[in-house]
Protein backbone atom coordinates (compact mmCIF):
# COMPACT_ATOMS: atom_id res chain seq x y z
CA UNK A 1 0.00 0.00 0.00
CA UNK A 2 1.41 3.48 -1.04
CA UNK A 3 2.36 5.50 2.44
CA UNK A 4 -0.10 8.24 3.72
CA UNK A 5 1.08 11.34 3.81
CA UNK A 6 2.08 12.04 7.45
CA UNK A 7 2.74 16.01 6.58
CA UNK A 8 -0.43 16.72 5.35
CA UNK A 9 -2.04 14.80 8.50
CA UNK A 10 -0.12 16.72 10.61
CA UNK A 11 -0.90 20.33 9.36
CA UNK A 12 -4.49 19.51 10.08
CA UNK A 13 -4.18 19.27 13.44
CA UNK A 14 -3.63 22.71 15.62
CA UNK A 15 -0.43 22.39 16.39
CA UNK A 16 0.94 21.55 12.71
CA UNK A 17 -1.54 24.46 11.74
CA UNK A 18 0.70 27.19 13.90
CA UNK A 19 3.97 25.88 12.74
CA UNK A 20 3.28 25.21 9.22
CA UNK A 21 1.62 29.19 9.12
CA UNK A 22 4.89 30.67 11.30
CA UNK A 23 7.39 28.87 8.86
CA UNK A 24 5.41 30.06 5.55
CA UNK A 25 4.63 26.02 4.67
CA UNK A 26 2.11 24.91 2.52
CA UNK A 27 -0.63 24.21 4.15
CA UNK A 28 -2.80 21.58 2.20
CA UNK A 29 -6.03 20.08 3.35
CA UNK A 30 -7.60 16.45 2.72
CA UNK A 31 -9.66 16.78 -0.74
CA UNK A 32 -13.55 16.46 -0.91
CA UNK A 33 -13.81 13.37 -2.77
CA UNK A 34 -17.02 12.07 -4.66
CA UNK A 35 -18.95 9.43 -2.80
CA UNK A 36 -22.12 8.07 -4.38
CA UNK A 37 -25.30 10.01 -3.16
CA UNK A 38 -23.44 12.98 -2.15
CA UNK A 39 -24.32 16.49 -3.34
CA UNK A 40 -22.87 17.96 -6.10
CA UNK A 41 -21.39 20.60 -4.43
CA UNK A 42 -21.28 21.73 -0.79
CA UNK A 43 -22.96 25.67 -1.10
CA UNK A 44 -24.75 27.45 -3.70
CA UNK A 45 -23.05 27.75 -7.04
CA UNK A 46 -22.56 31.59 -7.80
CA UNK A 47 -23.22 31.89 -11.85
CA UNK A 48 -22.52 35.13 -13.64
CA UNK A 49 -20.46 36.67 -16.84
CA UNK A 50 -20.52 39.00 -19.28
CA UNK A 51 -23.26 39.75 -21.38
CA UNK A 52 -26.53 37.50 -21.96
CA UNK A 53 -24.07 34.65 -20.75
CA UNK A 54 -25.77 32.28 -22.88
CA UNK A 55 -23.67 29.41 -21.57
CA UNK A 56 -25.28 29.66 -18.04
CA UNK A 57 -28.50 30.30 -20.00
CA UNK A 58 -28.26 26.82 -21.74
CA UNK A 59 -26.58 25.39 -18.42
CA UNK A 60 -28.71 26.85 -15.48
CA UNK A 61 -31.74 24.02 -16.37
CA UNK A 62 -29.40 21.18 -16.06
CA UNK A 63 -27.27 22.22 -12.83
CA UNK A 64 -30.52 22.92 -11.47
CA UNK A 65 -31.33 19.21 -12.51
CA UNK A 66 -28.30 17.79 -10.70
CA UNK A 67 -28.58 19.66 -7.79
CA UNK A 68 -27.04 22.65 -7.62
CA UNK A 69 -28.46 25.75 -5.79
CA UNK A 70 -28.04 28.94 -8.24
CA UNK A 71 -27.21 32.54 -6.74
CA UNK A 72 -26.32 35.69 -8.71
CA UNK A 73 -25.22 37.70 -6.01
CA UNK A 74 -22.02 36.47 -3.45
CA UNK A 75 -23.84 34.89 -0.21
CA UNK A 76 -22.73 37.15 3.47
CA UNK A 77 -23.93 34.30 5.23
CA UNK A 78 -22.69 31.24 3.55
CA UNK A 79 -19.34 29.81 1.89
CA UNK A 80 -20.10 29.05 -2.40
CA UNK A 81 -19.86 25.39 -3.03
CA UNK A 82 -18.47 26.59 -6.99
CA UNK A 83 -18.89 29.43 -9.08
CA UNK A 84 -19.21 29.17 -12.88
CA UNK A 85 -18.52 32.59 -15.24
CA UNK A 86 -19.52 32.75 -18.59
CA UNK A 87 -17.36 34.75 -21.05
CA UNK A 88 -18.38 33.38 -24.11
CA UNK A 89 -20.09 36.45 -25.19
CA UNK A 90 -17.06 38.11 -24.70
CA UNK A 91 -15.65 40.36 -27.22
CA UNK A 92 -12.69 42.60 -26.64
CA UNK A 93 -10.01 42.43 -23.56
CA UNK A 94 -12.06 45.17 -22.03
CA UNK A 95 -14.85 42.50 -21.89
CA UNK A 96 -12.46 40.68 -19.11
CA UNK A 97 -13.63 43.43 -16.27
CA UNK A 98 -16.78 41.43 -16.09
CA UNK A 99 -15.02 37.95 -15.04
CA UNK A 100 -12.78 39.99 -12.58
CA UNK A 101 -16.07 41.86 -11.42
CA UNK A 102 -17.40 38.16 -10.80
CA UNK A 103 -14.21 36.35 -9.33
CA UNK A 104 -12.85 38.96 -7.48
CA UNK A 105 -15.37 38.60 -4.26
CA UNK A 106 -16.81 35.20 -5.21
CA UNK A 107 -13.08 34.31 -4.28
CA UNK A 108 -13.36 35.60 -1.21
CA UNK A 109 -16.39 33.43 0.33
CA UNK A 110 -15.12 29.86 -1.37
CA UNK A 111 -15.38 27.04 0.75
CA UNK A 112 -13.50 24.44 1.15
CA UNK A 113 -12.77 22.32 -1.84
CA UNK A 114 -15.30 24.85 -3.92
CA UNK A 115 -14.56 24.51 -7.80
CA UNK A 116 -14.58 27.47 -10.25
CA UNK A 117 -15.52 26.72 -13.56
CA UNK A 118 -14.96 29.30 -16.37
CA UNK A 119 -17.00 29.13 -19.81
CA UNK A 120 -15.22 30.88 -22.92
CA UNK A 121 -15.00 30.16 -27.00
CA UNK A 122 -12.30 28.61 -29.31
CA UNK A 123 -9.67 31.24 -29.77
CA UNK A 124 -9.07 29.89 -33.23
CA UNK A 125 -12.96 30.13 -33.81
CA UNK A 126 -12.59 33.60 -33.21
CA UNK A 127 -13.53 36.27 -36.29
CA UNK A 128 -11.26 39.27 -35.36
CA UNK A 129 -7.88 39.51 -33.62
CA UNK A 130 -9.39 41.70 -30.37
CA UNK A 131 -11.32 38.75 -29.98
CA UNK A 132 -9.01 36.40 -30.55
CA UNK A 133 -7.11 38.16 -27.84
CA UNK A 134 -9.99 38.15 -25.34
CA UNK A 135 -10.52 34.55 -25.88
CA UNK A 136 -7.12 33.19 -25.53
CA UNK A 137 -6.69 35.32 -22.31
CA UNK A 138 -8.91 33.24 -20.30
CA UNK A 139 -6.32 30.12 -20.30
CA UNK A 140 -3.81 32.45 -18.41
CA UNK A 141 -6.47 33.90 -15.53
CA UNK A 142 -7.68 30.80 -15.70
CA UNK A 143 -4.54 29.04 -14.03
CA UNK A 144 -3.55 32.15 -12.42
CA UNK A 145 -6.54 31.66 -10.73
CA UNK A 146 -5.94 28.26 -9.94
CA UNK A 147 -2.50 29.04 -8.23
CA UNK A 148 -4.25 31.54 -5.87
CA UNK A 149 -7.18 29.04 -4.24
CA UNK A 150 -6.21 27.56 -1.15
CA UNK A 151 -8.58 25.14 1.16
CA UNK A 152 -8.52 22.37 -1.81
CA UNK A 153 -10.54 24.42 -4.41
CA UNK A 154 -9.67 24.49 -7.89
CA UNK A 155 -9.93 26.66 -11.46
CA UNK A 156 -10.53 25.22 -14.98
CA UNK A 157 -11.78 26.66 -17.94
CA UNK A 158 -14.28 24.80 -20.58
CA UNK A 159 -13.82 25.84 -24.02
CA UNK A 160 -17.59 25.23 -26.25
CA UNK A 161 -18.19 26.22 -29.83
CA UNK A 162 -21.28 28.72 -30.38
CA UNK A 163 -24.48 27.38 -30.22
CA UNK A 164 -23.67 24.18 -28.66
CA UNK A 165 -23.42 25.29 -25.37
CA UNK A 166 -25.58 22.70 -24.10
CA UNK A 167 -23.32 19.70 -24.58
CA UNK A 168 -20.94 21.43 -22.46
CA UNK A 169 -22.79 20.26 -19.36
CA UNK A 170 -21.39 16.95 -18.58
CA UNK A 171 -18.00 19.40 -18.40
CA UNK A 172 -19.26 21.49 -16.29
CA UNK A 173 -20.61 18.95 -13.78
CA UNK A 174 -17.39 16.83 -13.75
CA UNK A 175 -15.70 20.02 -13.05
CA UNK A 176 -17.57 21.28 -10.47
CA UNK A 177 -18.07 18.03 -8.63
CA UNK A 178 -16.02 16.16 -6.27
CA UNK A 179 -15.03 13.92 -9.46
CA UNK A 180 -12.29 16.31 -10.23
CA UNK A 181 -10.57 17.01 -6.77
CA UNK A 182 -7.56 16.41 -8.23
CA UNK A 183 -7.69 18.08 -11.56
CA UNK A 184 -6.90 21.70 -11.61
CA UNK A 185 -5.54 24.71 -14.27
CA UNK A 186 -6.85 22.49 -17.38
CA UNK A 187 -8.98 23.34 -20.31
CA UNK A 188 -11.56 21.17 -21.61
CA UNK A 189 -12.87 22.13 -25.44
CA UNK A 190 -16.55 21.10 -26.01
CA UNK A 191 -17.10 20.83 -29.87
CA UNK A 192 -20.82 20.32 -31.53
CA UNK A 193 -21.19 16.65 -31.48
CA UNK A 194 -24.96 15.81 -30.41
CA UNK A 195 -24.83 14.39 -26.59
CA UNK A 196 -27.36 11.34 -26.01
CA UNK A 197 -29.73 12.33 -23.30
CA UNK A 198 -31.47 10.32 -20.51
CA UNK A 199 -28.32 8.56 -18.70
CA UNK A 200 -28.93 7.66 -15.19
CA UNK A 201 -26.45 10.59 -13.70
CA UNK A 202 -25.75 7.87 -10.91
CA UNK A 203 -24.87 5.29 -13.45
CA UNK A 204 -24.11 6.78 -17.22
CA UNK A 205 -21.59 3.41 -18.01
CA UNK A 206 -25.02 1.18 -17.74
CA UNK A 207 -24.93 -1.14 -20.54
CA UNK A 208 -21.24 -0.29 -21.11
CA UNK A 209 -18.37 -2.91 -21.98
CA UNK A 210 -15.18 -1.41 -21.01
CA UNK A 211 -11.52 -3.21 -21.04
CA UNK A 212 -8.85 -1.76 -19.11
CA UNK A 213 -5.30 -2.59 -19.77
CA UNK A 214 -3.07 -2.93 -16.89
CA UNK A 215 -6.18 -3.79 -14.53
CA UNK A 216 -4.23 -5.80 -11.96
CA UNK A 217 -2.68 -3.10 -9.57
CA UNK A 218 -2.92 0.56 -8.73
CA UNK A 219 -4.59 3.18 -11.37
CA UNK A 220 -5.29 0.35 -13.38
CA UNK A 221 -7.31 -1.33 -10.29
CA UNK A 222 -9.58 1.74 -9.90
CA UNK A 223 -10.09 2.95 -13.26
CA UNK A 224 -11.94 -0.75 -13.87
CA UNK A 225 -13.90 -0.06 -9.89
CA UNK A 226 -14.94 3.09 -10.65
CA UNK A 227 -16.10 2.31 -14.11
CA UNK A 228 -17.43 -0.65 -12.53
CA UNK A 229 -19.52 1.93 -10.08
CA UNK A 230 -20.62 3.91 -13.05
CA UNK A 231 -22.34 0.50 -14.51
CA UNK A 232 -19.81 -1.01 -17.24
CA UNK A 233 -19.14 -4.20 -17.33
CA UNK A 234 -15.38 -4.79 -17.25
CA UNK A 235 -12.66 -6.93 -18.94
CA UNK A 236 -9.49 -6.58 -16.62
CA UNK A 237 -6.30 -7.38 -18.99
CA UNK A 238 -2.92 -7.69 -17.55
CA UNK A 239 0.11 -9.91 -17.95
CA UNK A 240 -0.07 -13.61 -17.21
CA UNK A 241 2.54 -12.77 -14.30
CA UNK A 242 0.00 -10.91 -12.54
CA UNK A 243 -2.91 -13.39 -12.74
CA UNK A 244 -3.43 -13.98 -8.84
CA UNK A 245 -4.19 -10.26 -8.89
CA UNK A 246 -5.91 -9.45 -11.63
CA UNK A 247 -8.42 -11.80 -10.82
CA UNK A 248 -9.15 -10.34 -7.64
CA UNK A 249 -10.01 -7.03 -9.28
CA UNK A 250 -11.94 -9.03 -11.76
CA UNK A 251 -14.18 -10.51 -9.62
CA UNK A 252 -14.29 -7.50 -7.21
CA UNK A 253 -16.37 -5.48 -10.28
CA UNK A 254 -18.03 -8.51 -11.35
CA UNK A 255 -15.85 -8.52 -14.87
CA UNK A 256 -13.45 -11.08 -16.80
CA UNK A 257 -10.03 -11.66 -16.64
CA UNK A 258 -8.17 -11.84 -19.13
CA UNK A 259 -4.28 -12.55 -19.11
CA UNK A 260 -2.48 -11.62 -22.02
CA UNK A 261 1.07 -9.20 -22.84
CA UNK A 262 0.24 -6.20 -24.58
CA UNK A 263 2.94 -6.57 -26.75
CA UNK A 264 1.79 -9.92 -28.18
CA UNK A 265 1.05 -8.98 -31.89
CA UNK A 266 -1.92 -10.76 -31.24
CA UNK A 267 -3.35 -8.82 -27.81
CA UNK A 268 -5.57 -6.52 -30.09
CA UNK A 269 -7.21 -9.44 -31.49
CA UNK A 270 -7.72 -11.67 -28.40
CA UNK A 271 -9.20 -8.51 -26.23
CA UNK A 272 -11.84 -7.86 -29.27
CA UNK A 273 -12.21 -11.42 -29.59
CA UNK A 274 -12.91 -11.92 -25.80
CA UNK A 275 -15.17 -8.83 -25.12
CA UNK A 276 -17.29 -9.84 -28.32
CA UNK A 277 -17.82 -13.15 -27.60
CA UNK A 278 -17.92 -12.57 -23.84
CA UNK A 279 -20.14 -9.84 -23.20
CA UNK A 280 -21.51 -9.18 -27.11
CA UNK A 281 -18.97 -5.89 -27.83
CA UNK A 282 -17.44 -3.06 -27.12
CA UNK A 283 -17.50 0.51 -25.87
CA UNK A 284 -14.87 1.37 -24.10
CA UNK A 285 -10.99 1.12 -24.55
CA UNK A 286 -8.66 2.72 -21.37
CA UNK A 287 -5.10 2.13 -22.30
CA UNK A 288 -3.43 1.99 -19.06
CA UNK A 289 -0.99 -0.30 -19.17
CA UNK A 290 2.43 1.10 -18.81
CA UNK A 291 6.26 0.23 -17.18
CA UNK A 292 8.65 2.55 -16.13
CA UNK A 293 12.46 1.53 -16.79
CA UNK A 294 14.28 4.42 -15.09
CA UNK A 295 18.11 4.97 -16.01
CA UNK A 296 19.93 8.47 -16.85
CA UNK A 297 20.12 8.13 -20.98
CA UNK A 298 23.67 8.14 -20.85
CA UNK A 299 23.49 4.68 -19.14
CA UNK A 300 20.44 3.41 -21.02
CA UNK A 301 20.91 0.32 -23.26
CA UNK A 302 18.84 -0.64 -26.15
CA UNK A 303 16.98 -3.33 -24.37
CA UNK A 304 15.74 -1.40 -21.50
CA UNK A 305 14.74 1.66 -24.16
CA UNK A 306 13.08 -0.69 -26.72
CA UNK A 307 11.05 -2.63 -23.41
CA UNK A 308 9.73 0.88 -22.22
CA UNK A 309 8.38 2.19 -26.03
CA UNK A 310 7.37 -1.13 -27.02
CA UNK A 311 4.77 -1.31 -23.43
CA UNK A 312 3.49 2.58 -23.27
CA UNK A 313 3.34 3.14 -27.03
CA UNK A 314 4.04 0.37 -29.66
CA UNK A 315 1.57 -1.97 -28.43
CA UNK A 316 -1.16 0.16 -28.32
CA UNK A 317 -0.90 1.41 -31.66
CA UNK A 318 -0.65 -3.01 -32.85
CA UNK A 319 -3.82 -3.37 -30.58
CA UNK A 320 -6.04 -0.60 -32.07
CA UNK A 321 -5.41 -1.78 -35.21
CA UNK A 322 -7.95 -4.45 -34.29
CA UNK A 323 -9.75 -2.67 -31.21
CA UNK A 324 -10.47 0.39 -33.19
CA UNK A 325 -12.04 -1.84 -36.31
CA UNK A 326 -15.53 -2.17 -37.06
CA UNK A 327 -15.57 -5.06 -35.03
CA UNK A 328 -14.34 -4.24 -32.43
CA UNK A 329 -15.01 -1.04 -31.06
CA UNK A 330 -19.06 -0.24 -31.71
CA UNK A 331 -19.81 2.87 -33.15
CA UNK A 332 -20.00 5.83 -30.22
CA UNK A 333 -17.07 4.39 -28.42
CA UNK A 334 -14.53 5.97 -25.80
CA UNK A 335 -11.01 5.49 -26.32
CA UNK A 336 -8.80 7.04 -23.27
CA UNK A 337 -4.82 7.03 -23.28
CA UNK A 338 -3.21 7.39 -19.71
CA UNK A 339 -0.17 9.58 -21.10
CA UNK A 340 1.82 11.57 -17.80
CA UNK A 341 3.06 14.86 -17.08
CA UNK A 342 6.25 12.93 -17.48
CA UNK A 343 5.41 13.44 -21.55
CA UNK A 344 4.59 17.16 -21.50
CA UNK A 345 7.75 18.35 -18.96
CA UNK A 346 9.97 15.66 -19.16
CA UNK A 347 11.75 13.85 -15.91
CA UNK A 348 15.23 13.54 -14.99
CA UNK A 349 16.50 9.69 -15.46
CA UNK A 350 13.10 9.04 -17.56
CA UNK A 351 13.69 9.98 -20.44
CA UNK A 352 12.82 6.10 -22.53
CA UNK A 353 9.57 6.83 -19.96
CA UNK A 354 8.88 10.86 -21.03
CA UNK A 355 9.15 9.62 -24.54
CA UNK A 356 6.71 6.88 -24.72
CA UNK A 357 3.71 9.35 -22.85
CA UNK A 358 4.98 11.88 -24.95
CA UNK A 359 4.14 9.74 -28.05
CA UNK A 360 1.03 8.48 -26.51
CA UNK A 361 -0.31 12.46 -26.63
CA UNK A 362 1.02 12.34 -30.19
CA UNK A 363 -1.11 9.10 -30.48
CA UNK A 364 -4.11 11.20 -29.70
CA UNK A 365 -3.61 13.86 -31.80
CA UNK A 366 -3.61 11.75 -34.39
CA UNK A 367 -6.77 9.63 -33.64
CA UNK A 368 -8.59 12.73 -33.23
CA UNK A 369 -7.94 14.48 -36.60
CA UNK A 370 -9.06 11.03 -37.66
CA UNK A 371 -12.39 11.73 -39.79
CA UNK A 372 -12.91 7.74 -39.96
CA UNK A 373 -13.32 7.62 -36.41
CA UNK A 374 -15.49 10.34 -36.08
CA UNK A 375 -17.77 9.49 -38.59
CA UNK A 376 -17.95 6.63 -35.99
CA UNK A 377 -18.99 8.69 -32.99
CA UNK A 378 -15.93 7.74 -31.76
CA UNK A 379 -14.10 9.96 -29.03
CA UNK A 380 -10.19 10.03 -28.28
CA UNK A 381 -9.03 11.97 -24.70
CA UNK A 382 -6.43 11.00 -22.56
CA UNK A 383 -5.41 11.59 -19.00
CA UNK A 384 -2.06 12.49 -17.75
CA UNK A 385 -0.98 12.15 -14.48
CA UNK A 386 1.00 13.66 -12.34
CA UNK A 387 2.30 12.77 -8.72
CA UNK A 388 0.07 9.92 -7.36
CA UNK A 389 0.60 8.02 -4.31
CA UNK A 390 0.76 4.28 -5.30
CA UNK A 391 3.25 1.53 -4.97
CA UNK A 392 5.25 2.84 -7.49
CA UNK A 393 5.79 6.53 -5.32
CA UNK A 394 6.32 5.16 -2.19
CA UNK A 395 9.47 4.07 -3.05
CA UNK A 396 10.67 7.16 -4.01
CA UNK A 397 13.64 8.38 -1.51
CA UNK A 398 11.18 10.92 1.24
CA UNK A 399 13.35 13.94 0.07
CA UNK A 400 12.49 13.27 -3.57
CA UNK A 401 8.39 12.07 -2.85
CA UNK A 402 7.96 15.44 -0.44
CA UNK A 403 9.07 17.77 -3.59
CA UNK A 404 6.93 15.48 -5.95
CA UNK A 405 3.83 15.68 -3.23
CA UNK A 406 4.28 19.47 -2.85
CA UNK A 407 5.32 21.20 -6.40
CA UNK A 408 1.45 21.96 -7.27
CA UNK A 409 -1.27 23.84 -6.54
CA UNK A 410 -3.06 21.75 -4.00
CA UNK A 411 0.52 21.10 -1.84
CA UNK A 412 -0.14 16.92 -2.37
CA UNK A 413 -0.16 13.84 -4.24
CA UNK A 414 -3.25 12.61 -6.20
CA UNK A 415 -4.74 8.99 -5.00
CA UNK A 416 -5.18 6.02 -7.89
CA UNK A 417 -9.14 7.30 -7.77
CA UNK A 418 -8.58 10.79 -8.97
CA UNK A 419 -7.10 9.36 -12.52
CA UNK A 420 -10.43 7.09 -12.46
CA UNK A 421 -12.77 9.38 -12.13
CA UNK A 422 -11.24 11.21 -14.83
CA UNK A 423 -11.04 8.02 -17.31
CA UNK A 424 -14.58 7.64 -16.47
CA UNK A 425 -15.26 11.39 -16.89
CA UNK A 426 -13.99 10.78 -20.30
CA UNK A 427 -16.12 7.30 -21.21
CA UNK A 428 -19.84 8.34 -20.34
CA UNK A 429 -21.95 9.18 -23.57
CA UNK A 430 -22.36 12.53 -21.63
CA UNK A 431 -19.12 13.52 -23.58
CA UNK A 432 -19.76 12.72 -27.05
CA UNK A 433 -18.78 16.48 -27.55
CA UNK A 434 -15.12 16.15 -26.18
CA UNK A 435 -12.29 14.34 -28.23
CA UNK A 436 -9.29 15.34 -28.61
CA UNK A 437 -8.67 16.58 -25.08
CA UNK A 438 -5.63 16.04 -22.78
CA UNK A 439 -6.48 16.30 -18.89
CA UNK A 440 -3.63 16.41 -16.87
CA UNK A 441 -4.69 15.25 -13.06
CA UNK A 442 -1.98 16.31 -11.30
CA UNK A 443 -3.43 19.10 -8.77
CA UNK A 444 -1.89 21.94 -11.20
CA UNK A 445 1.50 20.44 -11.31
CA UNK A 446 4.46 22.97 -11.08
CA UNK A 447 6.05 21.50 -13.82
CA UNK A 448 4.92 21.86 -17.30
CA UNK A 449 2.67 23.58 -16.15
Amino acid sequence: MPRADGYTTFVGTGAGRRIASALGLPQPVPLRRYTPGAPLVEGPVLVGGHGDTPAVTALRGGLTAAGATLTETVPDGSRLGGVVVDLTAAQDPADLESLRATLAPALKRLGRCAHVVVVGRHPEQATGVAQRAARRALEGITRSVGKELRAGATANLVLVTEGAEAAALGTVLFLLSARSAYVDGQVVRVGDAAVPAGADPSAPLAGKVAVVTGAARGIGADIARTLHRDGATLVCVDVPAAGAHLATVANEVGGTALQVDVTSPDAGARIAEHARTRHGGLDVVVHNAGITRDKLLANTDSDRWASVLEVNLRSILRMDEALLAKDGLRDGGRVVLVSSVAGIAGNRGQSSYAASKAGVIGLLDGYAADRGLARRGVTVNAVAPGFIETEMTARIPLATREVGRRLNSLAQGGLPVDVAETVAFLAADAQAAVTGALVRVCGQSLLGA
